[in-house]
């Protein structure tokens, strides 16, 4: 089968949208699917781009994996303000419409949220090749940058719910993370025939327990320390200023055996680093800024427990963080500021502590526990390795995706050798090999 995916992140870039969409691809293709990624020039969060690559107007092609990976213009900007980030989810928008019309006819076309509009990008490319299109969606947008405060003009709001409501509608089938994202759509569009729940997982062989990295610790300052993590985007959503809070009550109780490790870049690092010196515990929190994906099982190993946490408000109690997967296939235990499916899930597998999201008082209570209590911090990692091999494997759920796109395709008959690349040039045009 032919797949051809559009996605805003991919790898290089670390984040869960690019490791979720790579890690189902790199499967399909290992299986002999023809499978084609059609996304930006890697720059997030940072809106800075990758050494190694660059923004060119003329579309660019690597092989990445056994995936053929066309990566389109678009204007590139930090995953801060918003008229900056529309602008650069447009362009991706166009971009990618136009670079799916030059690539070979595909059995199905797949695109994934964030960001909405390369969901759109996806309804206009099956329309123009005649195509099935699978909508996955990870983020219930516009609502979520409602949520956040970053647009507050209720017409602007309500034209794209009515763009949302025809994206839902225009889909073949839509794929949802989780039962609390599937309720959301809908609520939205009358589309249960045809929606479907493919949550987020884990690569078992990649995250696996592993000693502390000993040069990690030291070089951060953290050796003999009892290490509490954050590992993902340090954004509007996710309300960090609870782990400076929860430092001042540690400092106010002389807990120095503790800190906290925030791992990632986004829109409220330079204010949580400008809160944390304000606040005088500075020294109890390590910025360490974005890491590349094949650090992170080192960075967990690094970890004695790992919080996840998203503001208190109603909608991001549908959200399951795919960070806990990888937290929990570790062997680490998590700090669960997430309510919702997401707790359930660590409740379930007796892989945690629930904390309340926003309540500093209660992370400190947490981590201090943990800290305090190494039969239950082992007890809780074992307990989240066994829960995650039986549930949440990566190579269980691919598979489970792909027979999803098979039948939005109606595909039947075996897997195909992928080809080599067999991209047509339109207009005149040429595709540029990317160079890394």
């Amino acid at each position: 089968m032919n797949i051809l995916f559009l996605t805003h992140y991919f790898p290089p870039e670390s984040n869960a949208p690019a490791a979720r969409t790579h890690e189902h691809c790199v499967r399909w293709a290992r299986q002999g699917h023809d499978v084609t990624v059609v996304t930006c020039v890697p720059n997030c969060p940072t809106g800075v781009v990758f050494d190694g690559y660059t923004n060119r107007w003329s579309p660019q092609v690597e092989m990445v994996d056994g995936i053929r990976v066309v990566r389109v213009w678009s204007y590139v900007a930090p995953n801060a303000g918003t008229v900056r980030r529309i602008i650069n989810y447009l362009t991706y928008m166009v971009a990618a419409i136009l670079a799916s019309l030059r690539v070979r006819r595909p059995d199905v076309v797949i695109a994934t949220s964030p960001q909405f509009f390369c969901g759109w990008a996806g309804v206009w490319v099956s329309r123009l090749r005649r195509v099935p299109f699978l909508l996955e969606i990870r983020d219930i947008w516009p609502e979520s940058i409602g949520t956040v405060g970053a647009i507050r003009n209720r017409a602007i709001l309500r034209m794209l719910e009515w763009l949302e409501r025809r994206m839902y509608l225009a889909a073949d089938h839509i794929v949802t993370v989780g039962d609390g994202y599937r309720d959301r759509v809908l609520e939205r569009a009358p589309v249960r025939d045809r929606t479907s729940v493919v949550t987020n997982g884990v690569d078992l062989r990649q995250f696996a327990p592993r000693p502390p990295d000993d040069d990690f610790l030291e070089q951060h300052g953290l050796d003999g320390k009892f290490v509490c993590s954050y590992v993902g985007t340090i954004g509007m959503a996710h309300g960090l200023e609870v782990v400076v809070d929860a430092a001042q009550i540690l400092r106010s109780q002389g807990r120095d055996d503790i800190r906290f490790c925030l791992v990632g870049e986004g829109s409220q690092r330079t204010p949580l680093e400008r809160r944390a010196q304000i606040a005088g515990v500075a020294d109890m929190i390590r910025f360490i800024g974005r890491q590349p994906k094949e650090l992170m099982p080192a960075i967990l190993a690094s970890s004695d427990a790992c919080l996840v946490h998203l503001r208190g408000c109603e909608l991001f109690g549908t959200v399951i963080p795919s960070k806990i997967f990888e937290t929990m296939a570790m062997e680490r235990p998590i700090i669960m500021g997430v309510r919702g499916e997401a707790r359930q899930i660590v409740a379930s597998a007796h892989a945690g502590l629930e904390m309340e999201p926003d309540s500093a008082v209660d992370l400190a209570r947490c981590v201090t526990q943990l800290a305090d209590d190494p039969v239950l911090l082992h007890e809780l990692g074992i307990s989240a390795r066994g829960y995650v091999q039986e549930n949440y494997n990566r190579d269980v759920l691919a598979t489970r995706m792909l027979e999803i796109a098979e039948r939005t395709a109606g595909w039947v008959g075996a897997p195909t050798p992928a080809r080599e690349m067999d991209f047509v040039p339109a207009g005149g045009g040429h595709w540029e090999v990317a160079s890394k």
